[in-house]
């Protein structure tokens, strides 16, 4: 760890010079602890870092994962067994009465090796509901545990038999039923193999994948930016699969180091396709189940120059619905694929000046006559019926608010059912509108229920999983009726977080509406000291995002960075944030889009104008003592507020940033931004490391060095940099961490002690008047 010569962050750490100057290593011989300095004796009503990180005071009841049954009239659920076998039992519940019933208990799960229940990670049911997929032995496959073994269980005979057993251990992925419940499909080793569910042979249907082709999955860019992570699917008919193959050969690679393992390093090669670089070659197939005979869907463009991030089929099993997007994303052409030849034919296209947004689920309504899409066409993001040779086009959804996103389509009895916030930003409600006849628009979320909501609805629409919270209060789960939206009982509760919560220290918080100037208004949350005196002037830390792919200004539990920043007010801090234009806000077209070719830019500009209309209006702000920290966007968004602005922040911590968005990927980077062949300017203005050269306050650095999202080499970059203009800062890698730098004993406990102890240093709080 690089640190700069000021000030050692704990007392029990030794300084190193090296021929830096200003740059010196730190050997830390125990753990950083928190600065209490600022408390009284009795701290027991105060947050620490080890209360919230370490001893896991907080941490919440999770809800049991549950899978609807019967519609949605039942669900079932994976709870600890109550019988003598320890294990786990399926429990399946009456979702009207709560009446349980023990489905497979943890005795049925014990292999004949073994004297162990099987460890369920997922599971799912046949639609006969004759047998039993258990997903289990699990490892991680880039950021999920995406392999592992899959067992069979027969519910008539209780006999198991282990999917793929010739492979080894933990190598199958996405194991899904055919809808026949006949046989079992899965990914291995980038190739498809299906098997009956009465024989143990596997039959192989591709053969072509290896380190460089994916069949069935996605590759990396497009599991992290289209979420494409099974890659394929069955035909209602159970005769045919449709897959994504994804071609590498020709992507760079670019390479991790792991250095913790062994005596010597281990390079981990990764195909990942940086702005203006060459990208995965992508295509459909169909594959015959009997004959394992590929059809290849015909595209005349370029594979490379386009994506498809998405693909299903088309209410029938002889056509496919895929979406065919061009590079720049600003063009989503919906095309209907011949399962019999490949051929295509574009039946509807969404344009936008900027980007489109993809649809990530087609419902199709009338027999097949008409799907459901999502577009921006007006303004806002509404729902629309298309006809399926895409001549008619009509809005379901009218109003001038944008539908956050879809939660069901009940085809049976006309209703489509969607997440929005018409009148509030930060908060999350359910409405629904009618698919057919006049058009309206209904909010089923009770007007007097405040707060962020999220719904697992059931498949016929009488029930669903509801979860709420709100800015400091932990979530609560229940399930209830709709449309009634009545409550039929409570599943997870938290109400002993809540009451630990209650007897913590904490000051009052605020949403506000921010004018920045020029006709901008902001979003913002304000939290503020339990002991609050407006005489007195308080340091003002922001928490920063502000890129297109989330908001921070939202009236959520906030789980432990909302801990944390408690924690900081507590000690006499003062902790803000604020959406800047951009921002995934439902505010509309052009709110999102403001952003476009401007990706660090505007919002930056937006950032600070915040803080100076911040510190006008409220005079207990000290503008000596501003500071910024955020991660990932937020991490770069902080590097530009300490570059850009450098009399305005005096001290900011920036966390697995972008620090170049040429080293980012091209996917997401291209989205935003355009290609780098038609806004060179505009990467070069946005990056922070052209401006590094204004650092004038105290900066924090840290990244994890196993970060195959944001890559170490951001850091590396811009220390090098920094460096060249002989500027002064604090360095922290974590080894071998990812992007959530989690991983491994007292990872984050030791992060945020670090954080806390440079705010306490570098952005010190005064007790005087």
């Amino acid at each position: 760890m690089l640190v700069k010569q000021k000030h050692c962050l704990a007392e029990c750490s030794r300084f190193v010079p090296t021929v830096c100057g200003f740059i010196w290593v730190m050997v830390t011989t125990m753990a950083l602890a928190v600065t209490e300095n600022s408390l009284s004796e009795d701290a027991s009503n105060l947050l620490t870092v080890d209360r919230i990180f370490h001893d896991k005071e907080f941490e919440l009841k999770d809800p049991v994962p549950s899978k609807w049954l019967s519609g949605g009239d039942h669900y079932t659920t994976v709870e600890r067994s109550t019988s003598a076998v320890e294990g786990w039992d399926i429990v399946e519940h009456d979702s009207a009465t709560g009446q349980q019933s023990i489905l497979v208990s943890a005795d049925r799960l014990i292999l004949e090796r073994s004297a162990s229940p099987l460890e369920i990670k997922d599971y799912e049911w046949s639609k006969d509901r004759k047998f039993l997929l258990i997903f289990t032995n699990t490892r991680k496959f880039r950021r999920h545990e995406s392999l592992g073994d899959y067992w069979l269980l027969n519910l008539k005979d209780w006999s198991f038999r282990q999917i793929g057993k010739s492979a080894k251990p933990s190598t199958l992925m996405y194991a899904t039923f055919s809808p026949d419940s006949r046989s079992v499909a899965y990914v291995r080793k980038n190739d498809i193999y299906v098997e009956t569910v009465e024989g143990p042979e596997a039959r192989q249907l591709t053969d072509d994948g290896s380190d460089l082709i994916f069949n069935g999955i996605g590759d990396w860019v497009n599991e992290e930016e289209f979420f494409l992570r099974a890659g394929f699917k069955w035909s209602p008919d159970s005769k045919h699969i449709s897959y994504w193959q994804f071609d590498t050969d020709g992507v760079r690679t670019f390479y991790m180091i792991k250095n913790t393992d062994d005596i010597y390093s281990q390079v981990i090669p990764l195909q990942y396709p940086k702005p203006g670089t060459m990208a995965s070659a992508t295509r459909i197939g169909i594959v015959d189940i009997d004959t394992a005979k590929t059809v290849w869907v015909i595209f005349p463009d370029d594979p490379r120059q386009n994506y498809i991030p998405q693909m299903s089929w088309a209410d029938n099993s002889e056509q496919l619905i895929i979406q065919h997007v061009n590079r720049r994303q600003n063009r989503n052409e919906v095309v209907l694929a011949k399962v019999v030849d490949g051929s295509v034919t574009t039946i509807f296209t969404d344009e936008d000046d900027a980007w489109i947004e993809v649809n990530m689920d087609v419902n199709w309504l009338d027999d097949g006559k008409f799907f459901t899409w999502l577009s921006e066409r007006d303004g806002w993001r509404h729902l629309y019926l298309i006809s399926r040779d895409g001549t008619e086009v009509t809005l379901r959804s009218p109003g001038n608010f944008d539908i956050i996103s879809m939660e069901h389509i009940d085809v049976d009895e006309g209703w489509a059912y969607y997440i929005a916030s018409p009148d509030d930003n930060a908060a999350r409600y359910l409405f629904r509108s009618p698919l057919f006849g006049t058009s309206q628009v209904e909010r089923l979320t009770p007007i007097n229920e405040q707060g962020f909501h999220r719904y697992e609805i059931s498949p016929n629409s009488k029930w669903a999983f509801h979860t709420v919270s709100r800015f400091g209060t932990p979530p609560i789960t229940d399930l209830v009726a709709l449309p009634s939206h009545k409550r039929s009982r409570i599943i997870v509760e938290n109400g002993d977080i809540d009451e630990l919560l209650q007897v913590t220290a904490h000051g009052d918080h605020e949403f506000f509406r921010l004018n920045i100037g020029d006709g901008v208004e902001l979003d913002g949350w304000i939290m503020k000291p339990p002991s609050f005196d407006p005489a007195r002037k308080y340091p003002l830390l922001m928490y920063v995002y502000s890129e297109p792919a989330g908001q921070t200004v939202l009236n959520q539990w906030g789980k432990e960075r909302y801990l944390w920043h408690l924690m900081l007010t507590q000690r006499g801090y003062i902790v803000a944030s604020v959406d800047s234009r951009g921002t995934p806000a439902p505010r509309g077209r052009a709110w999102r889009k403001s952003i476009y070719r401007q990706v660090g830019i505007l919002a930056s500009t937006d950032q600070a104008n915040a803080v100076r209309a911040l510190l006008r209006e409220r005079p207990y702000l000290d503008s000596e003592r501003v500071g910024s920290w955020g991660w990932s966007g937020g991490g770069q968004m902080t590097l530009n507020a300490m570059f850009r602005y450098p009399d305005l922040y005096h001290a900011g911590i920036a966390i697995a940033f972008v620090s170049n968005q040429r080293l980012y990927n091209s996917i997401y980077q291209e989205r935003y931004m355009g290609l780098p062949s038609d806004n060179e300017e505009g990467y070069r203005l946005g990056s922070p490391i052209t401006f590094a050269e204004g650092l004038k306050g105290e900066l924090l650095i840290i990244h994890g060095t196993g970060d195959d999202n944001v890559h170490y080499q951001n850091s590396v970059q811009l220390v090098d940099e920094l460096i060249a203009h002989n500027k002064k800062f604090t360095f922290m890698m974590y080894p071998d961490r990812s992007h959530s730098i989690s991983e491994k004993p007292n990872t984050e406990r030791h992060l945020f002690d670090l954080m806390t102890n440079f705010l306490l240093d570098n952005l010190p709080v005064h007790t005087a008047r």
